[in-house]
């Protein structure tokens, strides 16, 4: 089971902050009925009705999120870390708390049900010069084929001496990469959406202005391309660019940590799907195999053609084969499954064995005379269980 564990404990933002120009949008998400504010379907059924553009969406996305959850400081050491996302945001709607991965998840289930194209991102943050302790999530979404970042958690309120105030703060409401990157740096530089990437070490020491002599890189065209990518190729590539990136503090050794289980995990994962259906097309071979068992007991009673006879056993034997050819592809798996893939490869091997010694009283039983064929049958048994 994919864990998430990036969540901060954030402290007061300076609220020097314009005249609000989004007065309209607000007020309107203000309104919405107490029945749909249960579930991000509900929200973004509201949204739709009432917005038709992707910057007044986003905005709805972002007030409604940034006002309605208020940051949950007493359970703030107490994350469920195996907590899935279905679950982080169903509680989070329920109770209205939550940390910055409750903000972030709620945010990025809305915005891709009002058709924004979004992303959690995980990383850690700067205020007033200083590096936090705590790694944290925040939010990018495309509008209007432009990336624009969004803090939800810090965009809520801030916190002073253990106690959250609520405070709508626009300043970590859509924010243009180059610079979202003096505050927030992601683990994964493919998620600052710049075309020059800052190094965490330059993050860390206050240089995070774009320098134009290193290297391009062409975050749109990879981005598109990790989209296509399986799981698990997506948890390695990501951990190369995190290592690759200089690995300067705790936060990011944690991260590269977590990266590597996560990778073990989705590797596990990808092996027992491929097992699952491989262990259903086992079950379907013996089943097979056991209706040619009966149809032999009963001497191939009723009558078919040597042709449909035939079929009956290279069926199972084809599916059997099957099985056996991609049992030994299917990836990394992790010691506790060890037991169950060797008992699939057994099953094979032994259940291959009867199938073929059936396909050969097959043989020769189609060449022999119609006289001939009737002294050939003995009973047999049925070949074992179907594996769970």
């Amino acid at each position: 089971m994919k864990r998430i564990f990036l969540f901060l404990l954030f402290t007061s933002m300076s609220f020097g902050q314009t005249k609000n120009p989004y007065v309209l949008i607000d007020a309107k998400m203000d309104k919405i009925p107490s029945d749909l504010s249960t579930s991000t379907d509900g929200i973004a059924k509201y949204i739709n009705e009432n917005f038709k553009s992707e910057n007044d969406k986003i905005r709805a996305v972002f007030y409604w999120t940034a006002s309605n959850i208020s940051y949950d400081i007493e359970n703030i050491a107490s994350i469920d870390f195996s907590e899935v996302s279905p679950d982080k945001i169903k509680n989070t709607l329920l109770t209205k708390k939550g940390v910055c991965i409750h903000y972030a998840e709620v945010f990025n289930d809305i915005a891709q049900k009002v058709n924004i194209k979004s992303y959690i991102v995980g990383g850690y943050t700067k205020q007033n010069g200083k590096v936090d302790v705590l790694s944290h999530a925040w939010c990018a979404a495309k509008i209007n084929n432009t990336w624009w970042l969004f803090d939800p958690t810090w965009g809520a309120g801030y916190v002073q001496n253990m106690k959250f105030f609520k405070r709508l703060n626009n300043l970590n409401y859509k924010v243009a990469p180059s610079q979202f990157i003096a505050t927030h740096m992601p683990f994964d530089y493919l998620w600052q959406f710049l075309n020059y990437t800052v190094t965490n070490q330059e993050f860390i020491d206050g240089k995070t202005e774009i320098n134009k002599t290193k290297p391009k890189f062409d975050f749109a065209g990879q981005i598109e391309e990790y989209d296509r990518m399986s799981e698990v190729d997506k948890a390695r590539t990501a951990l190369i660019r995190i290592q690759n990136n200089g690995v300067k503090n705790k936060l990011i050794q944690e991260m590269i940590h977590f990266k590597k289980s996560e990778v073990d995990a989705v590797q596990n994962n990808d092996a027992m799907a491929k097992m699952k259906d491989i262990s259903d097309e086992y079950n379907q071979a013996v089943a097979q195999f056991n209706d040619f068992i009966m149809y032999r007991n009963n001497k191939f009673k009723p009558v078919l053609p040597d042709e449909a006879i035939k079929e009956m056993i290279l069926a199972p034997k084809q599916k059997i084969l099957d099985c056996q050819n991609r049992i030994y592809k299917i990836g990394k798996f992790d010691d506790n499954n060890l037991a169950y893939v060797k008992s699939l490869k057994k099953s094979i091997i032994d259940i291959l064995k009867q199938i073929e010694e059936q396909e050969k009283f097959v043989n020769d039983y189609m060449s022999k005379s119609k006289s001939a064929r009737k002294g050939m049958f003995t009973k047999i048994t049925w070949f074992g269980v179907p594996l769970r």
